[in-house]
């Protein structure tokens, strides 16, 4: 019996959205899909979406509730008193690795030339995550890693070790890590003090390393500091890592503990102590940062795809139960108070989702040398890190409340991704640290005016009526104009606010478009005209909210197609 037809039958009242396919029940993803990807790789991709979305919603999500409720050991020494540093993980989250590299191939599918498009991996990722989340971190920094290491390392080190981060074979395959927290030099990589020592053509690192997810990965970025390094940024240098020297020995290094983490317990992260260990020099020495931010921006990305996904499996699960469970004579989701509840969470939802769309199709431009592309990647990456993070706390929380009191019990998805959802907004760079960075993005890489110029062109696409199109415009220059002073003028405690409403004017005008591609739809403009009234007009907070129509609110938070006319009507006046 699945889903639905449970819920039909539900004498406790309790709906159990237990199999149901987190891809075709959410028919906006698929419809996005169509719109970025070529038809003939979206076809060839629907299976495998299709498939994935059926796992994802019953057997990965039971595997990963198992796996979080038996987080990983150390186990530091065998019977015999053999060193080994071996990390034991639960089955479950075995094989929920077997699934993500070697079935799917998320970490490798990237590093193949075989035409497929980076949003083929991100949409992967947004159905997978739904169901398992602390995974998807030692994937997206192998993913990173092979990034880095092909980009900036000597090809020896490519031909030695590209093989096996690339490979799907379960038992052969590479993982990979970065390793740059220490206790002195949290996000501040510049008092790093990790040493790394130049002894007979050898590298050699010796420090802590405070916290290191995926720590027995069998490689890994390191920062370290050159025994004749200057103090500060400059004299940081990136090292590749292996968990095993070439003759096969054991690495010097030590796990000293695993840490007992809020969210991701299904997933190892521990404090390492490096004795001398082997390492290899990657691209020029004290431009260790440099070459390590594509590796961080990558996976500040990876953190915005997991973040709209932890979202929509929110979104799902309140969909479900406001349409099947019953309370004072009604479904919930026939209650206006639900129905803003609802929307509430989808306005963010969509926002992430358009984001890392358009993130992932400019990104392939940008790896091909075409510059405007690279910089609006550039600023688009923190902009998601920055706002999605932070939505999707709100957003899962939200989820959580609609369930009601037995959202709050572990044995349901609810908890877990709530716990899981602060995450996203600590990890590569807290909230703060990634919001100056989009104010770096400004002023050092030029990036504003390119992506000016990129919405609005997407804008000019979009073909609004007058009155819509006119009120984007202008709501885009006056945010590329306050974005613009306060980076110019490094007013670092204003560079949240701009960078928020960077965010929202950037994913209106690409909802805007998207729906312009999608004729017998406009939800999404419908979408795009909440977000300029409720995020970026001013707003009385003693009025009450914007009146819509009753029969509009309904369709809106069940997801119904809606007309252009429709889509207007929301339109802020």
């Amino acid at each position: 019996m699945n889903a639905v037809s449970k819920a039909l039958h539900d004498p406790l009242n309790i709906p159990d959205s237990r199999g149901l396919n987190l891809f075709e029940c959410d028919a906006g993803l698929a419809a996005l899909l169509k719109v970025y990807l070529p038809s003939d790789l979206y076809q060839h991709w629907l299976p495998t979406w299709q498939q994935l979305g059926a796992r994802a919603g019953n057997e990965l999500d039971i595997l990963a509730l198992s796996a979080d409720k038996n987080p990983p050991k150390l186990l530091p020494r065998t019977r015999r008193g053999e060193d080994i540093q071996s990390i034991q993980k639960h089955p479950d989250f075995i094989e929920l690795e077997r699934v993500a590299y070697a079935e799917l191939g998320l970490a490798a599918m990237s590093h193949r030339d075989d035409g497929t498009l980076p949003l083929v991996k991100y949409a992967l990722t947004f159905l997978f995550v739904q169901a398992e989340f602390g995974l998807c971190c030692p994937v997206s920094m192998t993913d990173s890693l092979t990034r880095t290491l092909r980009k900036f390392g000597a090809p020896e080190l490519v031909a030695r070790y590209l093989p096996s981060l690339v490979s799907q074979d379960f038992d052969t395959l590479f993982q990979g890590a970065m390793f740059m927290t220490e206790q002195a030099a949290g996000s501040d990589v510049s008092r790093t003090q990790t040493r790394a020592t130049l002894k007979d053509g050898e590298w050699l690192l010796s420090g802590e390393k405070w916290f290191c997810s995926n720590p027995d990965a069998d490689l890994a970025m390191v920062l370290a500091r050159p025994d004749d390094a200057p103090d500060g940024m400059s004299g940081v240098s990136l090292f590749l890592l292996p968990k095993r020297r070439p003759d096969g020995s054991r690495n010097a290094y030590r796990i000293q503990r695993l840490k007992d983490k809020l969210g991701t317990r299904s997933m190892a992260s521990g404090e390492i102590t490096l004795e001398g260990a082997t390492a290899y020099l990657i691209g020029e020495v004290g431009r260790g940062f440099q070459q390590m931010a594509d590796m961080v921006n990558m996976s500040r990305l990876s953190n915005g795809v997991r973040a709209a996904g932890l979202m929509r499996r929110g979104v799902n699960e309140a969909l479900y139960i406001a349409r099947h469970r019953r309370a004072f004579g009604k479904h919930l989701i026939e209650m206006p108070l639900m129905q803003r509840q609802l929307l509430k969470m989808m306005l963010p939802t969509e926002q992430a989702r358009s984001m890392f769309m358009q993130i992932a199709t400019l990104l392939p431009k940008a790896d091909a040398g075409d510059e405007a592309a690279r910089k609006c990647v550039r600023i688009l990456t923190p902009l998601i890190k920055f706002r999605a993070c932070r939505d999707a706390r709100r957003v899962t929380g939200d989820a959580m409340e609609v369930r009601g009191g037995i959202g709050y019990i572990e044995e349901w998805s609810d908890a877990r991704l709530v716990r899981d959802a602060h995450l996203g907004s600590i990890w590569e760079g807290t909230s703060n640290i990634v919001a100056l960075d989009i104010g770096r993005a400004v002023v050092r890489e030029q990036a504003l005016e390119p992506l000016q110029q990129h919405l609005s062109t997407l804008l000019a696409d979009a073909g609004l009526p007058a009155q819509s199109h006119c009120l984007f415009a202008s709501l885009l220059d006056r945010t590329v104009a306050r974005m613009s002073t306060v980076a110019g003028e490094r007013r670092d405690d204003e560079v949240r606010q701009a960078g928020s409403a960077l965010y929202h004017i950037a994913t209106a005008i690409f909802m805007a478009w998207e729906a312009s591609q999608q004729p017998d739809n406009s939800r999404r403009l419908a979408l795009a005209h909440l977000l300029l009234q409720h995020k970026l007009l001013p707003r009385d907070p003693l009025n009450p909210e914007p009146a819509i129509d009753a029969q509009l609110l309904s369709r809106l938070a069940d997801e119904s197609p809606l007309s252009h006319a429709e889509a207007m009507q929301l339109l802020p006046v």
